[in-house]
């Protein structure tokens, strides 16, 4: 047993609540069960009970045994001294209030369905992909869908919040703080780590003190990532490892551990030389970001804004000293996508928050709706489950799901579990 099983019991009501008594014998009427609380202090706040022939106004707490109240020091907290009703599965001890009376208490074995305890039983101790997966099917898909659309609102407040926490450090500067949210989508998954420390090492107005020079960007980008470090065979490394000694020089740089960057299993397209340079042709050519994206007015010209390729020395190369068959290194859609739905779309998203604004939320929404669905192993699962993804607005909801409610089982604060939960759900 989980006080949690019993939390999700009195917050929905699951047992029977004809003719309640207190273990006291007294009558007991619930008119409402309380907001339900997850921080510290009691698990529902401001519940309206009769009990006997007195109405309360005041607290629940929740446990398994009567005698935790005890285990968990509740008589020492003044936090506790408003609770109205102890509810638990056992009865085994008294709690007495510092008054001196003795605290109400509902006991609940015996007055729930078992059924519904061994199902969520078989949910929490299963091991399959989602702990419902044995029910998932039969549950109504408009249900599915309103979770879904409130799950991608919940995706965009947690990805908001880093943002938040990353302009604090930056004084409020949203365009240093765009700068390196960007540089860490650039890395994707696997190099995103390096990117970021690679974009903390070289502040973004050093970078637009050289902003008419590519050649500059490139050797700052490139040497603070540790890349010219080593001796080279080909001019144009030679080039960038002179430049880069005179800007560290300049600007008192220290560059990042080379070993952090990742190159096994990449396609070749993917690799962090290739990115660094696609990366130091879209700061060249979107000098001030922030307020660009600011004036973004359609999907096309977020797109047109990742337009870029990494050219000259990269057409015939994918790492220095190494030529290769000459190839186009451009931006592809995909890549693209993935940044704009990990940076540029929460940041248009917070700045109409913090601002009022709502035609920046509503452009992000519209954005996530107009971007074509993520294709990786959790979107093609849900796929053969039966959810369907069409748009970035659908996969991302499909990943807060998966990461945030399935893999941490969560299933009584997930929308399906509750419904899946619920003696009349199935």
């Amino acid at each position: 047993m989980k006080e949690e099983f019993f939390h999700h019991l009195w917050k929905y009501k699951l047992f029977e609540i004809q003719e309640l008594k207190t273990v006291c014998g007294q009558n007991l009427q619930i008119d409402k069960v309380g907001e339900h609380n997850t921080d510290s202090g009691p698990d529902f706040f401001n519940a309206k009970l009769q009990i006997g022939d007195v109405y309360w106004a005041g607290n629940v707490e929740i446990h398994i045994h009567s005698s935790d109240w005890y285990l968990h020091k509740h008589q020492y907290d003044k936090a506790y001294d408003n609770v109205v009703l102890h509810v638990v599965y056992d009865y085994d001890k008294p709690v007495i209030r510092s008054s001196g009376e003795i605290l109400p208490t509902l006991e609940l074995k015996g007055k729930f369905d078992q059924k519904l305890f061994l199902k969520y039983d078989s949910m929490m101790s299963n091991l399959l992909w989602i702990p419902c997966q044995e029910h998932f099917l039969k549950i109504n898909d408009f249900i599915k869908q309103a979770w879904l659309e409130r799950l991608l609102f919940e995706r965009l407040e947690r990805k908001t919040n880093q943002i938040r926490n990353e302009l604090l450090k930056n004084n409020n500067n949203w365009e240093q703080t765009l700068y390196f949210f960007l540089a860490r989508s650039f890395g994707f998954n696997i190099n995103a780590e390096p990117f970021e420390l690679l974009a903390k090492s070289i502040p973004y107005a050093c970078l637009l003190k050289h902003k008419n020079s590519l050649f500059q960007i490139q050797a700052i980008l490139f040497g603070q990532a540790g890349f010219l470090e080593a001796d080279f065979i080909d001019d144009y490394p030679k080039k960038l490892q002179a430049e880069y000694s005179f800007l560290k020089s300049k600007f008192n740089l220290t560059p990042i551990n080379v070993h952090l960057w990742k190159f096994l299993r990449l396609r070749p397209s993917n690799f962090p030389t290739i990115r660094i340079a696609q990366f130091a042709c879209f700061i060249y050519s979107n000098q001030n970001v922030f307020s660009k994206i600011l004036d973004i007015n359609s999907i096309d010209q977020a797109y047109s804004m990742f337009d870029l390729s990494a050219e000259g020395y990269w057409k015939t190369h994918y790492s220095f000293d190494l030529v290769s068959k000459e190839m186009d290194k451009k931006m592809g859609k995909k890549s693209t996508d993935i940044i704009l739905i990990n940076a540029v779309i929460p940041f248009l998203f917070l700045y109409g928050k913090v601002n009022d604004e709502a035609k920046f939320q509503q452009l992000a929404i519209d954005f996530f709706e107009q971007i074509d669905s993520e294709r990786n192993n959790i979107v093609l699962k849900w796929q053969e489950m039966g959810l369907l993804s069409r748009s970035a607005f659908q996969s991302q909801s499909l990943l807060e799901l998966k990461t945030q409610y399935c893999n941490a089982k969560k299933c009584l604060t997930c929308s399906i579990g509750i419904n899946i939960l619920k003696k009349d759900s199935l």
